[in-house]
């Protein structure tokens, strides 16, 4: 379960990358701002710290983007929630460029570090203090911000940047799929320490960031299931990926973008059967490249000499 544009409303466009917001930012943003109005003199000061997670988690999620583009992925899309952001990042499907697009989101967070860490070593002697309090203030909550989401992405929970990371590690050792199922699990245990957490704490916050780790978790498990059944299933003969040269897998593992059933598009010729949908463009299960169906043909053989 992530985000998506439905309910949200375009920002800017920076990069290649198109920014929405979520309406339910502004709900969250209205109820955290009066909670902890008290912690300043002024709402404003509140009104700045909420505007510094935005920017925060804004540029986390831009790490992972720019990083997906440099090796070759496909990122263009990043969805801001209250529980915090998604970039739509589509990696090559190689470990390591998806241990990149990944690293670079917590990387984002441990560079800003040392800039709010001198920010506030030189307040004292400037006399920020004193001048200006608030600006003390808001700079320790935007260093401990950032610090906990650092902090809170880096457990090893999937989806969370930890256990995606972890994903990535394992997968240079266990292949793709394996990986994917080690981590999903891992994920199950991470929600019931959260669940228990939230109880202890009577956190209903921290309850719903367990529901939301609890079904992707088990969207993982169904995608390592499929990734499983793909790699094991026999080829298509007649096709070859105009990228890798693999032959596509014999079953129903794509998904129509338009009734959301899965079928086989090369037994269809990019058809969808459900719905009557046809498809330009074909994803390689195997190197992710999106082709022309057109071009997924196999190559005539070289000539040999007798």
């Amino acid at each position: 379960m992530t985000p998506t544009r439905k309910g949200s409303f375009h920002l800017f466009h920076f990069a290649g990358v198109d920014v929405f917001l979520h309406w339910s930012w502004f709900l969250v943003a209205l109820y955290e701002i009066n909670y902890r109005k008290a912690l300043y003199s002024s709402v404003l000061w509140n009104v700045l710290e909420y505007l510094a997670l935005f920017v925060i988690v804004l540029l986390h999620e831009f790490g992972h983007s720019l990083a997906c583009r440099s090796v070759g992925g496909q990122a263009n899309q990043i969805v801001l929630w209250p529980l915090g952001g998604v970039a739509y990042v589509s990696p090559p499907p190689r470990p390591g460029a998806m241990l990149w697009s990944i690293a670079a989101g917590p990387l984002v967070n441990v560079t800003l570090l040392p800039v709010f860490s001198i920010l506030l070593m030189v307040a004292k002697p400037l006399g920020w203090g004193e001048a200006v309090p608030n600006a003390v203030g808001l700079l320790r909550t935007i260093w401990a911000i950032n610090l906990g989401l650092l902090i809170f992405n880096l457990l090893p929970i999937y989806p969370l940047d930890g256990g995606q990371i972890l994903r990535s590690l394992l997968w240079f050792v266990v292949g793709r799929a394996r990986s994917l199922m080690v981590t999903s699990i891992i994920g199950f245990v991470g929600v019931a320490a959260l669940i228990g957490f939230a109880v202890l704490a009577q956190s209903v916050w921290i309850g719903i960031i367990a529901v939301f780790i609890l079904l992707n978790c088990w969207g993982g498990l169904l995608q390592a299931r499929a990734l499983a059944r793909a790699a094991q299933a026999p080829r298509h003969s007649g096709f070859s990926c105009p990228a890798c040269k693999t032959a596509p897998p014999q079953g129903n593992f794509w998904l129509c973008g338009k009734c959301r059933k899965a079928f086989d598009t090369f037994a269809t010729r990019a058809v969808c059967p459900h719905c009557g949908e046809q498809f330009a463009v074909t994803r390689c299960l195997d190197c992710g490249e999106m082709r022309p169906f057109n071009e997924w043909s196999v190559p005539p053989p070289f000539p040999t000499s007798v």
